[in-house]
């Protein structure tokens, strides 16, 4: 399960249907000649710096609720996806449809009388594919609370006449945290693209048995006995602007009948606490049958998780369905207290429910390694997180994605110039960061290729004295063993396991990207004749000035052991980083015709 790290102006259509009551806000764009209103009179907010940004207001009404007067899971993912596509539409200018929904984590409830405040923005676009990220909250008009409900991400598709692709103008981000969610979207995004193959290595390495194999399961319940099929015909009304069924529609149906694969596990009313990404594999209309299917694959000790898929077919005596979309949901069953009840143990059927079981579990680890890994904030991750196949993509993203975060903050403020070398710092509550900059008269490309290889470091760093290649995870990720220079004051070595993650630029403008932080490997324990050390954040960010010259940027955040150095740097009692960087650029430049190095892809 992803808990995510996320972070308007319009004519919206007015949603009467399905008891749709609620509001959406757009700035009045002035007219020719039109005068600005004089401060202190009735004038419309400010545009905002996001043009795609759409903000929707819906007062939970009785039918919007279930039996415990609680807003219904499938009504707000109808709200949801109806912000979200007309924000990917108010950039894309075009209609779009739903290609997937990220992973969604419901924090808290919303009852009768309160209202559900979504905030919706493209974050990135692609070439005919868009992100949108989005925030959910409840307000309380009686007390005034405020409370957030959840976030998530969902990936949008233009589509042209007869369905062709469009390819999306870029959306050029403004603010500091458009400009972090801009960056870290092309994360994302490759992290969606390998999911399948996470959850197929970790099932290939995982052990055959199952739980139920090494516990008593003589009081299991069959899961065949959760089993639910229901079918639904696509009317008008549950059709969008395009003529397809509505996502936030197919949605709701879906969650409707894992919802009564849980109860009948349970026979209690469980509460829907997570979704597994819903992803759309096509496209239904109005006269199809939508034919739903749940059924729980596995019950852990306070939670279950539903598999629920969607299959579409347009005649009554049609043998041939389309598969729609697919999800995994995460339910628990809340006592009086709130607290999440003990759970029957569920007995999977032979042959695909025992697959289904498996890879539920697999999932669960997959789950908590991104919840642990990736939705922290960055001062909440621990450092030195351990390395394993099962978490490899989600720390390589949290990797890269720090750096990106780091270096898109506003407020770094220029600390020393020497030479060509221009160095900067940016205080934090926790953190005192710096980042030292330099052109250098070399391709990006090259700059990119021998920054990203640690073990000729120690050629223009004097801190390093050896770094040794011990995992070659991908192309893209290696783990390295590094040995530096003893600190003042300690009488031996420090030594770090870091994790280098690279990146080429995702689209123009984009820089190359070599990221590093630690992580901790058995095979490479702390030993008695070195310091271990950590790195939480720091790496390269390359961008091409022109085609021969580049600017190197190095961003670090200063952990504790090193703050006496970089603050002795920055007031300019030693001049040591700036040196440092000067015999970067002499390196860059000795080898940037190195053949050797030109076809050496790490």
């Amino acid at each position: 399960m992803v808990k995510g790290n996320i972070i308007v102006p319009e004519d919206i259509l007015s949603f009467c249907c399905n008891g749709l009551q609620g509001s959406t806000s757009a700035p009045r764009a002035r007219e020719p000649g039109e005068q600005e209103e004089a401060p202190g009179a009735m004038a419309s907010p400010p545009a905002a710096h996001n043009p795609t940004e759409v903000q929707m207001s819906q007062l939970v009404l009785p039918c919007h609720t279930n039996h415990r007067g609680e807003l219904s899971t499938g009504q707000l993912l109808k709200w949801i996806d109806t912000a979200a596509c007309l924000s990917a539409e108010r950039h894309a200018g075009c209609p779009c449809v739903t290609a997937s929904m990220d992973d969604i984590y419901f924090e808290h409830t919303i009852s009768v009388g309160q209202v559900v405040n979504i905030k919706a923005k493209v974050n990135r676009a692609f070439n005919s594919s868009m992100e949108v990220g989005i925030q959910v909250s409840y307000e309380d008009l009686c007390s005034g609370k405020h409370c957030s409900i959840c976030k998530a991400y969902a990936t949008f598709v233009a589509q042209g006449p007869l369905g062709s692709k469009v390819r999306l103008e870029p959306l050029i981000p403004q603010t500091e945290e458009e400009k972090i969610e801009y960056s870290i979207a092309a994360e994302r995004r490759r992290m969606r693209l390998v999911h399948k193959d996470t959850l197929k290595d970790l099932l290939t390495s995982s052990p055959q048995e199952t739980e139920l194999e090494t516990r008593d399961g003589s009081g299991a319940v069959p899961a065949e006995r959760t089993r639910v099929e229901s079918v639904e015909l696509v009317l008008p009304p549950h059709a969008n602007h395009q003529g397809n069924t509505f996502g936030g529609q197919i949605m709701a149906w879906m969650e409707n009948v894992a919802t009564i694969a849980a109860s009948r596990l349970c026979h209690a009313h469980p509460t829907l606490r997570a979704i597994e990404m819903f992803h759309f594999r096509g496209p239904s209309q109005v006269g199809d049958r939508l034919v739903l299917k749940a059924i729980v694959n596995n019950a852990f000790k306070n939670s279950m998780e539903v598999g629920v898929c969607a299959e579409a077919y347009g005649q009554e005596m049609s043998v041939s369905r389309r598969h729609i979309n697919s999800a995994f949901m995460t339910f628990v069953v809340l006592d009086q207290q709130g607290q999440p009840r003990t759970l029957p143990m569920v007995a999977p059927e032979p042959g695909d429910g025992e697959r289904r079981y498996r890879e539920a579990s697999a999932r669960k680890k997959i789950r908590l390694d991104r919840k642990y890994v990736v939705s922290c904030k960055q001062t909440e991750v621990p450092l030195s997180v351990p390395w394993d196949q099962s978490n490899k993509v989600y720390l390589s993203y949290n990797n890269v994605s720090a750096l990106k975060m780091l270096v898109a903050k506003a407020n770094w403020a220029l600390a020393r110039e020497k030479e060509k070398v221009r160095m900067y710092t940016l205080e934090e509550d926790k953190f005192l960061s710096f980042r030292i900059e330099i052109s250098v008269c070399i391709p990006a490309s090259r700059a990119f290729s021998l920054l990203s290889n640690l073990r000729r470091r120690h050629e223009w760093d004097s801190h390093y004295v050896s770094a040794e290649l011990v995992q070659k995870v991908d192309d893209d990720d290696m783990i390295y063993h590094v040995v530096s220079q003893k600190l003042r004051n300690e009488n031996k070595p420090q030594d770090f396991v870091i994790l280098a993650s690279r990146r080429k630029p995702c689209s123009k403008g984009d820089p190359y990207v070599v990221a590093f932080r630690s992580v901790t490997l058995p095979t490479h324990p702390a030993r008695a004749e070195f310091t271990r050390g950590e790195t939480l954040c720091s790496g390269f960010c390359i961008w091409p000035e022109s085609q021969d010259t580049s600017k190197v940027a190095y961003y670090n955040q200063a952990m504790p052991g090193y703050l006496t150095y970089v603050t002795t740097n920055v007031a300019g009692l030693s001049s040591d980083i700036c040196s440092t960087f000067e015999a970067c650029e002499k390196f860059l430049l000795k080898n940037k015709e190195d053949l050797i190095s030109r076809l050496q892809d790490f």
